[in-house]
């Protein structure tokens, strides 16, 4: 047996070295009988012994590298990040309702989700935000979620009853624990400020907001939400990791977007995913060519229906009702 994947992960390394032991125990028993012959009788009991320690060792390190394995394929930890796009103060009004549906889909699963850092206009629309989910099977069910929301509804300024379409982008991040992606701490540059609040808190007062440049990519991430300086560097390091990991995967599937077999989209969130027609009370997904009626509760994060069709798609390939 090779135990150097084992003995390599800090998780069964003690385990790999007890197995070793084990190993080691049954060769000078062996070598023993074959010295004494007579120790035969005496010494069977012990192999067995020695053979059913390892057996349970080895069955127990599988596990562990197993579910290790199950963990980096489906995170339970995400970010899940919502910028408006094209359309002004109405796609910074349509992303903060998909922010708001996707934090309510979260509740009616049981899963912790909370805003890391988030943007807001003068009427209360999001120009961005970043939401941390944890939970059971929150990777699974929201990973096709990454791409260009578009929204086709007759704004409240509208006077002439013209019909708008916005946009918003929503990209998921996946957080494997087990997955190293090492930044070079030279390339950062790291910026405090004060954390913004309301009444005059003490929030305001105390430089704990923390802002990530990456030099080489360009690309900065900010955490506003601990009490703690420290603990907002952390978040905001955590953040920045997913976002460029994810950068790099997106990269890599689209070089073998085409070996990919049952795939929904590219995974770039520059693809038109969705459609949410009001006019029409219709929620389409082009990728898998469905719709669903009922836009205002699916708003409210009724997203199940949906994810289960992506679901099924993935498993059978097969499209579904698409209407124009």
């Amino acid at each position: 047996m090779n135990l150097d994947a084992y003995k390599n992960n800090p998780k069964t390394a003690f385990l790999a070295s007890q197995y070793e032991k084990l190993v080691q125990d049954e060769k000078e028993t062996l070598a023993m009988i074959e010295k004494d012959p007579g120790m035969k009788d005496l010494a069977e009991g012990e192999l067995a012994n020695i053979q059913e320690q390892k057996k349970t060792l080895e069955e127990q390190m599988k596990s562990i590298l197993e579910g290790d394995k199950e963990e980096i394929e489906n995170p339970t930890e995400m970010i899940l990040e919502v910028r408006a796009g094209a359309g002004g103060d109405e796609a910074a009004l349509f992303a903060a309702e998909l922010l708001e549906m996707y934090q309510r889909y979260a509740e009616t699963k049981g899963w912790k989700a909370r805003i890391i850092d988030e943007s807001r206009n003068s009427i209360g629309g999001c120009k961005d935000a970043s939401l941390e989910v944890r939970g059971k099977d929150a990777y699974a069910d929201l990973r096709w979620e990454t791409g260009v929301h578009r929204v086709q509804r007759v704004p409240e300024t509208e006077k002439m009853g013209r019909v708008h379409t916005s946009t918003a982008s929503v990209a998921i991040m996946p957080i494997r624990k087990h997955v190293k992606f090492v930044i070079n701490p030279a390339d950062l540059e790291i910026e405090f400020s004060r954390a913004g609040g309301k009444g005059g808190q003490n929030v305001n007062k105390v430089e704990t907001a923390v802002r990530i440049v990456h030099k080489p990519t360009g690309m900065d991430v900010r955490s506003t939400v601990e009490r703690s300086q420290n603990a907002n560097r952390e978040r905001a390091l955590e953040l920045l990791t997913a976002r460029l990991a994810a950068r790099k995967e997106e990269e890599e599937a689209k070089k073998f977007a085409s070996d990919r077999k049952g795939q929904i989209g590219t995974g770039d969130r520059s693809e038109k995913i969705r459609t949410y027609n009001y006019p029409q009370d219709r929620v389409t997904d082009h990728r898998i060519k469905k719709s669903w009626h009922n836009l205002p509760e699916i708003l409210k994060g009724k997203l199940g229906p949906i994810i289960d069709d992506l679901h099924e798609f993935e498993r059978t390939g097969k499209a579904g009702n698409e209407e124009e």
